[in-house]
């Protein structure tokens, strides 16, 4: 995919469409320097960033497998009613990616523009989540996406509209793992879980196609509810899956599997509340650990009183099995 590079001239957003135009701001990089881009991108979006993990495509251009070894890209669009405003963001962009790779710490590229009209919004976003294979079985296939399904593949058809959740992050892809891991052990078979922050609603609906019996999804952002509904209709789900606004405690009896991809700032000061949605003998699934705050989220689960079993982990990010003991 072509991307033009900034250059500091964005005249290209001027004119009388301006307003239904949006600037794309794009920076390619090494997966461990992200969450900086990613913080810097933040200051001048209003609504936050993407990040496209680097991936190399199989199966004749309809899948992909992701490589770590190659620059993630991080997304975020400025609105380009305003020429002032969009000269601005690029400004302060670049001085401060300029900072950062003065550090030299890891590869950053330059950031690059790219104008994006109204007209093409709804279906531009959609070029970058490819199928998508995570752990043993599991295939992510966006639902514009063709694939032919092979011999065990369980896929999950997804939509995310404006939820998070597609698969793409190393926080969701850890989670879909461990997931399927329970489900070799025979944990989710007829299993009642609870999906915190549900996002999309991948999460919930990999662990009933994998055999869990029901899925209740919960979230603070009434978009992911509508997402997650959704979703479970696409995948033939809704029976066994609902979802609504909220999250713990969820005022519904003790599960036996609780699903957490939030972050160490939110997972700390919920560990007593997620304790108390499990059954004895139960287990928490989180994510969206940074690896700097693991240390915070163990001890804090610890003080709630559950057992941290198992670890896994990619790049900077770290998933935790917990178990409340019997």
């Amino acid at each position: 995919m072509s991307r033009v590079a900034a250059t500091g001239n964005t005249g290209a957003t001027r004119g009388p469409d301006a307003a239904g135009a949006w600037l794309e701001l794009s920076v390619e990089a090494d997966v461990e320097a992200v969450e900086a881009i990613s913080e810097i991108l933040g200051r001048v979006a209003p609504g936050g960033t993407s990040v496209e993990p680097g991936f190399e495509l199989t199966d004749e251009g309809l899948g992909a497998r992701i490589d770590p070894a190659r620059p993630a890209t991080v997304r975020a669009y400025v609105p380009a009613r305003d020429h002032t405003v969009v000269e601005r963001a690029v400004a302060a962009t670049t001085e401060a990616l300029g900072h950062l790779q003065a550090f030299g710490l890891r590869p950053i590229g330059e950031l690059r523009t790219r104008r994006v009209d109204e007209t093409d919004w709804a279906e531009a976003w959609k070029a970058h989540f490819p199928v998508l294979r995570v752990g043993r079985r599991l295939l992510v296939r966006p639902t514009w996406r063709r694939h032919r399904r092979g011999p065990g593949d369980v896929v999950l058809a997804l939509d995310p509209g404006m939820a998070f959740g597609t698969g793409l992050h190393p926080t969701t892809r850890l989670c879909l793992a461990a997931i399927d891991t329970l489900a070799d052990r025979g944990v989710l078979a007829g299993a009642r879980v609870l999906d915190v922050g549900c996002g999309s609603g991948i999460l919930a609906i990999a662990a009933v196609r994998l055999g869990a019996a029901r899925a209740l999804g919960v979230d603070t952002d009434p978009i992911a509810v509508e997402a997650t509904e959704a979703n479970a209709r696409r995948n033939r789900l809704a029976r066994r899956i609902r979802a609504r606004p909220g999250s713990v405690p969820s005022g519904e009896s003790p599960f036996d599997i609780v699903l957490a991809n939030l972050i160490a700032g939110v997972l700390v000061p919920l560990a007593p509340a997620l304790r108390d949605e499990l059954l004895p003998g139960g287990i928490l699934l989180a994510s969206g650990i940074f690896v700097d705050r693991e240390d915070e989220v163990r001890a804090a689960f610890e003080g709630a009183g559950l057992r941290v079993a198992e670890r896994s982990s990619e790049g900077d990010w770290v998933a935790l099995q917990a178990v409340r003991p019997a």
